[in-house]
């Protein structure tokens, strides 16, 4: 039958295409697995400093599984702005200050919850509180906190498709063979690509941002400047990434292949998820990511108010992959054509 043939066909094709079997197979486990890894870790223990507590209330909150460190006033500040600790409570004048670090809603509540328990079992919840915030409000809502991440990722992402895909119809087309056929260098081609590409990726990058803060009204508390910089840099890793791995790519199906093997992984550790109470070895493998770097740097600027010094080793980062990326699409060029 006309029918078999067809099916014939199809069989040949796949197991011809050792690629598409893999991702077929291969993908969807992988990311089962990631998804396992993160979605079975154990409960986020939150780290709070406490000042002239007493003591049968700090002893309470030790047993709510919460890390507990006595520090002078000045030293719990200090290690609170340093991201050591997410919160810091201190009695005063018969009073309980609280002040969150106000940068994970989740470590807010997590905090708030655990201080509501043990002044519940120690019958001094009559007492009067007051709860201020570091950083954000008690206004702060879960878009705020993602924002910056999600940022970041869409500007990969796209950028990451676009200019793989773009680079490989260039290939089919047979501009780049031509482009080969002549004196211009293999560095020359890459940077002119980039330069090109990137044009398109900084008006993107500017869009994106403009319409988070302006339009969806995203919280930001430091340099809209600093965010388009880190946004921009961004771009720049994901079009050198996205060039590179266009080089392996025969076609533009191959190239969106890609995605759940470079792309998805790298949304478990750019911030969405809490990294902190992940295994020791995932957060290591979460050093391996740009966006993860990337999605860092926003979070410094948009939420904690943070300059460009706090930011420089993360801007340091992207640039280091961005150039790694570039090196190794100039040595991939060799593979159509040596010059």
């Amino acid at each position: 039958m006309r029918v078999t043939g067809v099916i014939i066909r199809i069989i040949r094709q796949f197991f011809r295409d050792k690629r598409s079997l893999a991702m077929m197979f291969g993908a969807p486990m992988l990311l089962l697995w990631l998804l396992s890894l993160v979605f079975t870790q154990k409960d986020y223990v939150p780290h709070i400093a406490v000042v002239d507590i007493p003591a049968q209330v700090v002893k309470v909150m030790k047993n709510q599984e919460a890390t507990i460190y006595e520090y002078s006033k000045e030293k719990a500040m200090s290690e609170l702005e340093k991201q050591k600790v997410d919160a810091v409570i201190r009695l005063e004048n018969g009073k309980m200050n609280i002040v969150l670090e106000g940068s994970d809603s989740s470590k807010n509540r997590a905090v708030l919850q655990i201080l509501q328990k043990s002044t519940e079992k120690n019958d001094v919840s009559t007492m009067k509180t007051e709860v201020n915030y570091l950083h954000g409000s008690k206004d702060f809502t879960m878009f705020d906190g993602l924002g910056p991440v999600l940022i970041g990722f869409f500007t990969f992402f796209f950028v990451f498709i676009l200019s793989g895909v773009s680079f490989v119809r260039e290939r089919l087309s047979g501009t780049l063979e031509r482009l080969l056929s002549t004196p211009i260098k293999r560095w020359e081609i890459v940077v002119g690509y980039i330069i090109g590409f990137g044009i398109f990726a900084l008006i993107q990058s500017i869009i994106i941002v403009n319409f988070s803060v302006y339009i969806l009204d995203l919280y930001i508390a430091g340099s809209i400047w600093l965010t388009l910089l880190i946004t921009c840099m961004l771009s720049l890793t994901a079009l050198t990434l996205g060039t590179f791995l266009s080089a392996y790519a025969n076609n533009e199906f191959q190239m969106i292949q890609f995605i759940p093997l470079v792309i998805v992984p790298q949304i478990f550790f750019s911030g969405l998820f809490p990294i902190e109470s992940m295994n020791k070895w995932l957060q290591m493998l979460g050093k391996l990511f740009p966006l993860t770097y990337g999605a860092d740097a926003m979070r410094q600027v948009m939420i904690r108010n943070q300059g460009f010094i706090e930011i420089a080793l993360d801007l340091t980062v992207l640039l280091f992959f961005s150039v790694l990326f570039a090196i190794g699409n100039v040595f991939a060029l060799k593979k159509h054509r040596k010059i």
